[in-house]
């Protein structure tokens, strides 16, 4: 099963404005198969020593060293934090505390030290989910199946969840041998597939809260209609998986929802770069670095599109000014992290890409609320 915490909005706040001497951001490619974990906890092992020597280089204090040293070999020693992990395990570490989220896109391994975390590769983990839930639902039977990029769609259990609609609703056993009464014919079998459907809706809710991971359904009419008339996940996908899921192999079912998850990622992408070549018309778009410094830093920026994989080592000064660096250390941090944390603290939109898929191949590309 792949164990997420994707960040909030909230948190990802909390992330980019937390200011110190000593700021540790690590990624850690991680594997959700509890077995192969021990390999994950010696790269964290090789980057928590690399994050040592970048803050004694800096002439970060022994204490301070100590203190975050400390806390990552804790991490490293915990057992049962490692039986559950994603594909990807990002740690933002202090003197004081260290935070961990695990996320379902392939990361870069990296470590990153300066006087503020390093956020921008958890942008994409939270603009495209690579994994997702498949919902086979039908009146006979119910499947929760979770589809992630490098491993085989698997059934998890979800506690609570009813075996088929009878049972759930009248627990007297499948539809057709519901008592008649008050409710009856086409129009009653509606009602209670209904309450089947919310039934099912409200099981779910505590596997998906706070996932942000995109729930596709697999289901045949009427039932796909009505469940998606009670649903109260935020992140169901418009497409469906048509016709009875039952007729269908777990495999088949992933196939089909990677499909999904494609269309999903391309249709946002197109209709972001359709919005930035009208904008780009009216003046309002910017693929340069120090233009998009100065706009993010008044607020000017309504959505940005950033390569997450790319680091442009400098700074910028509170006017937005950029100053870039030969090389990275822990006196500097990346430029478009940076611009990304000034966008999100102004309440514009951050989203994080390949630079394949920025216009033009740039380190990241702004849409403005009013003309340059």
């Amino acid at each position: 099963m792949l164990y997420v915490d994707i960040p909030t909005p909230a948190e990802i706040n909390a992330l980019t404005s937390q200011r110190g001497d000593a700021c540790v951001s690590i990624y850690v490619r991680t594997t959700p198969v509890t077995q192969k974990a021990q390999a994950d906890r010696i790269s964290l092992k090789n980057l928590a020593k690399e994050a040592a020597r970048q803050l004694e280089a800096a002439g970060i204090g022994e204490n301070q060293i100590s203190a975050i040293a400390e806390q990552l070999d804790d991490l490293i020693d915990d057992d049962e934090f490692w039986r559950y992990q994603a594909h990807s395990l990002a740690i933002f570490a202090t003197p004081d505390n260290v935070r961990t989220f695990r996320v379902p896109n392939a990361l870069e391994s990296r470590v990153e030290v300066s006087d503020r975390f390093h956020v921008k590769p958890l942008l994409r983990s939270i603009s495209f989910p690579q994994a997702c839930y498949v919902l086979a639902l039908a009146q006979k039977s119910i499947r929760v199946i979770e589809v992630a990029p490098d491993l085989p769609a698997q059934v998890i259990h979800v506690e609570g969840m009813p075996e088929d609609a009878g049972r759930a609703v009248q627990g007297t056993g499948i539809v057709d041998h519901w008592p008649s009464g008050r409710i009856h014919g086409a129009e009653g079998q509606k009602v209670l597939l209904r309450q089947f459907a919310r039934n099912v809706d409200r099981t779910l809710r505590p596997l998906l809260a706070g996932s942000g991971i995109p729930l596709i359904l697999a289901a045949a009419e009427p039932l796909a209609s009505i469940y998606r008339s009670v649903n109260t996940y935020s992140h169901l996908a418009e497409a469906i998986i048509e016709g009875s899921p039952e007729a269908m192999t777990d495999a088949q079912l992933g196939d089909q929802a990677r499909t999904i998850l494609d269309g999903i990622y391309r249709d946002e992408l197109a209709a972001w770069r359709s919005l930035f070549e009208t904008r780009s018309g009216q003046g309002r778009t910017t693929t340069d670095l120090a233009q998009a410094a100065k706009a993010a830093t008044v607020g000017a920026i309504d959505s940005i599109l950033v390569d997450i994989d790319e680091t442009i080592p400098g700074s910028i000064d509170e006017h937005g000014g950029i100053v870039f660096a030969q090389q990275a250390s822990a006196s500097n941090y990346g430029l478009v992290d940076e611009i990304a944390a000034r966008v999100l603290a102004t309440g514009g939109r951050v989203i994080g890409a390949r630079k394949a898929d920025i216009p033009g191949g740039e380190s990241l590309a702004a849409i403005l609320r009013y003309p340059a």
